[in-house]
């Protein structure tokens, strides 16, 4: 209540210098008193604004650098079925040259890629939630 006691203040050396120079001077001493109470509001809306526009270019620049996730049905649907496909191929190759384990390494690098794209699309799969920072309102 800093900004409310200047006031106080400035309206009571205003009323003051009124009674000392009379009336004739009252229109001059208001118009005093109103630019100033003009001054500050002026400069408390200029603030309120600069951390309005300050509190929305963080977001855009926050939002710019976080990936933008197309999750639509159709992409998960070509990868799914582009998966398959290649799963076929690699099975064979990596059955054919090592046996079990090279099956069994063709098939842990198709989940693991299948993994990644779903922990792409939808990134608290895995119980890891991103925090939203809590809204912080400033007072003048």
């Amino acid at each position: 209540m800093d900004a409310r006691d200047d006031l106080k203040k400035e309206l009571d050396a205003t009323l003051h210098a009124r009674r000392d120079l009379g009336e004739e001077y009252e229109p001059a001493l208001v118009d005093s008193f109103l630019e100033k109470v003009d001054q500050r509001i002026d400069g408390a809306v200029e603030r309120r604004v600069r951390r309005q526009l300050a509190e929305q270019q963080m977001q855009a620049a926050r939002d710019s650098r976080s990936p933008r996730v197309t999750d639509s049905w159709g992409e998960r649907f070509g990868f799914g079925i582009v998966s398959l496909v290649l799963a076929v191929p690699l099975s064979a190759i990596g059955g054919g040259v090592a046996r079990l384990p090279g099956l069994l390494v063709a098939w842990a690098g198709i989940v693991g890629v299948n993994v990644v794209q779903a922990v792409r699309n939808n990134p608290d799969l895995f119980g890891r939630r991103r925090t939203s920072s809590q809204d912080t309102r400033w007072e003048d």
